[in-house]
């Protein structure tokens, strides 16, 4: 595990990602891809940008629909509802920057429980903010918070959440259950859940 420091947790700006950090992992990815016809080892999001109208905007529907199924079938995260409970109660800012779009994150977030800790203007999206790992998106939301890089952590499950916190400036928290892929390059803090996580705030 990467080293961190008391004062690492303490910062008052939290961001996370949703799929598969604050939910648990749902989402089917080689079923989207051959669904939409995009080839195995594509990003998503990316192949869809480079297409012509009107390909673009029906792919972007479909995208919705598979999206909207996961998002009903989403489960918290081991922790999760513990740590936000912690962070909530000491007033920190907490944020969400995901690559689905706002009404199915806030969809997603009322099906674990947590909508409440999120104020749906700090729930970004691919519509609000550029995709992950953009940092446009953290940066909308240091603007809107005042709060500086140097304050704030971002936590995520995937290469792209630690990369936009890189890019942004900020600390990293990886989410690696045992046997997940690691990259310790772009990672401060690295945790096997968000209770182990809310373990190192005590």
């Amino acid at each position: 595990m990467a080293r961190y420091s008391p004062e690492f947790l303490q910062r008052p700006c939290w961001i996370f990602d949703l799929d598969g950090t604050l939910t648990c992992p749902v989402h089917d990815f080689a079923y989207m891809r051959q669904a939409l016809g995009i080839a195995a080892d594509a990003d998503i999001l990316g192949t869809i940008a480079a297409l012509p109208e009107p390909d673009r905007s029906a792919m972007m529907v479909r995208l919705d629909q598979l999206e909207l199924r996961y998002a009903r079938l989403a489960e918290p995260a081991e922790g999760v509802l513990h740590l936000l409970v912690h962070l909530h109660n000491r007033g920190v800012k907490l944020g969400i920057l995901t690559r689905n779009s706002r009404e199915i994150a806030l969809q997603s977030l009322q099906a674990i429980g947590a909508a409440h800790f999120f104020a749906p203007e700090w729930v970004l999206g691919r519509d609000e903010a550029r995709p992950k790992p953009d940092p446009d998106g953290i940066e909308r939301l240091l603007d809107r918070w005042q709060c500086p890089a140097e304050q704030t952590v971002m936590v995520g499950d995937f290469r792209f959440d630690l990369e936009v916190g890189r890019a942004a400036g900020t600390a990293t928290v990886h989410v690696a259950p045992a046997g997940a892929p690691q990259w310790p390059e772009l990672t401060d803090l690295q945790v096997s859940s968000l209770a182990q996580l809310l373990n190192l705030m005590y």
